[in-house]
């Protein structure tokens, strides 16, 4: 049994990342910077009982090569073991997250369609902010009902460049011709 959590800070094109394996699989995949890092980091430490260590691994040198694939535009899926740590609820919907393929966009509304209850926009909104593992499990392809870029842990320019290299910008064309 792991009994720390071994991080490594990532500079992707986009932001820094703080990424961080347990037991063979990554736990943290996050913006280093992200207004709620105090509160994410504490969650995922206290359900795992154990703290962070900077150090190496097999598993992150996989991730950061898979994302320098995502980031030149050769991968589209990753393929690392995941250990996303929540709620039951906020799991079913990272869960509905990584149904959304590259290159597609999903609303709050549509998520919370899938999962069952249209009512719980605002419950969806808040798990996809509580979302630890940044960019794999793709909370960035969620956007607001009209088309509109929403909050993002990692900003919003950073959400814009991940949606631009997917090329799954929301179609901003047609506000032209609106009278």
């Amino acid at each position: 049994m792991a009994s720390s959590i071994t991080i490594k800070y990532y500079q992707s094109p986009v932001g820094e990342l703080i990424l961080g394996e347990y037991s063979g699989k990554l736990c943290i995949c996050d913006w280093r910077y992200r207004k709620m890092r105090d509160a994410v980091d504490k969650r995922i430490q206290e359900a795992l009982d154990c703290c962070y260590t900077v150090g190496e691994s097999d598993l992150l040198d996989v991730t950061i090569a898979q994302f320098k694939e995502y980031f030149s535009g050769e991968r589209k899926v990753f393929d690392v073991p995941l250990l996303p740590i929540g709620t039951g609820f906020q799991k079913r919907v990272w869960d509905q997250l990584l149904t959304i393929p590259y290159g597609e966009t999903c609303s709050y509304l549509q998520l919370s369609k899938k999962l069952g209850n249209e009512k719980a926009i605002r419950a969806v909104a808040s798990a996809n902010g509580a979302n630890a593992i940044s960019i794999i499990i793709p909370c960035h392809r969620i956007i607001g009902a009209d088309g509109s870029l929403t909050g993002y842990a990692g900003g919003l320019p950073a959400k814009k460049k991940l949606l631009s290299l997917e090329d799954a910008l929301p179609n901003q064309q047609l506000s032209l011709f609106k009278l």
